[in-house]
């Protein structure tokens, strides 16, 4: 059976950022028996593996002109990528052309950008497909990733945590949130998860809401679950080893994300890194989190 038969797309242009997410999409690719061409934003050299091009996000001519010119008919925006300092973009001529909307998107979120690339990409006649598409079985499911599983006490960390990200969801901002029995600690704006956590982690313990005798023990959720109107095809929220790494470092019981609405890179890493650090993963369903 052809490649094309078993994917639904002759072949696949990933838009790789950083992280491992675009090297496992393109590996998946390869064992369907596909050479997916990848357009590296940012340097891998895993994934010089593969045939590409090195360009910058605002040459969006020469990116969608290889792609058309490798006759890609799908493409995947994959991996973490930076907002760009608009001031100091040197765009080709069609990168040029779509940079006022782009900034005008801005202004309302990283969401908003998002919705007018892929609108672009999708009137140039490209399907736009999300990364368990892709690669598979991506997506957590319900219940916990190991034998750790969360308290009562955790379960309602997590219900609120979810609240808050449907709350701020139309400020685009808060994708990821850390809830410590009820109190808030962290939200993620244009930092990132990675460095929301190192923030959590550097906080004093009278800040983090110790009561007696509770210091050093793993207290706390780090809660990622999509914004409200989230463009579900290329930014669900992705976690992977140093996920919960960091999670552990900032004294976090465990990481709960939305069921079937997250991503998991290296699923067997992250049980193992979840294990060893005596933390749980856990996919939870709408009517455990209050409808989310």
């Amino acid at each position: 059976m052809p490649a094309s038969e078993l994917t639904g797309w002759r072949r696949l242009g990933i838009i790789a950022g950083g992280g491992t997410l675009p090297l496992r999409i393109a590996e998946a690719e390869k064992a369907k028996g596909q050479e997916p061409f990848v357009i590296r934003l940012s340097a891998d050299d895993a994934l010089g593996a593969f045939p590409g091009a090195d360009l910058s996000i605002a040459e969006f001519g020469a990116i969608l002109k290889r792609l058309k010119a490798e006759d890609c008919d799908a493409v995947c925006f994959a991996g973490q990528v930076q907002r760009p300092n608009f001031a100091k973009l040197r765009p080709d001529w069609r990168g040029a052309k779509l940079l006022p909307k782009v900034v005008s998107a801005a202004r309302k979120g990283d969401g908003a950008i998002l919705d007018v690339i892929v609108e672009t990409f999708e009137a140039e006649g490209f399907r736009v497909i999300g990364a368990e598409e892709a690669a598979g079985n991506l997506k957590i499911g319900a219940g916990p990733l190991t034998e750790q599983k969360p308290s009562t006490e955790d379960m309602a960390d997590i219900s609120k945590g979810v609240a808050l990200v449907e709350a701020l969801g139309p400020f685009d901002v808060a994708q990821g949130v850390v809830v410590r029995r009820g109190f808030v600690l962290a939200v993620e704006a244009a930092e990132g998860t990675d460095a929301m956590l190192d923030r959590c982690a550097a906080l004093p313990d009278d800040l983090k809401g110790f009561e007696p005798g509770q210091e050093g023990i793993k207290i706390g959720v780090l809660v990622k679950t999509p914004k409200p109107g989230q463009e579900l095809r290329v930014d669900l929220p992705t976690i992977g080893v140093r996920t919960v790494e960091k999670a552990a470092a900032a004294g976090l019981a465990g990481i709960a994300v939305g069921a079937g609405r997250a991503l998991i890179v290296d699923r067997a890493a992250v049980e193992d890194a979840a294990r060893n650090a005596g933390i749980f993963v856990y996919g939870f369903t709408p009517d455990e989190a209050g409808g989310a």
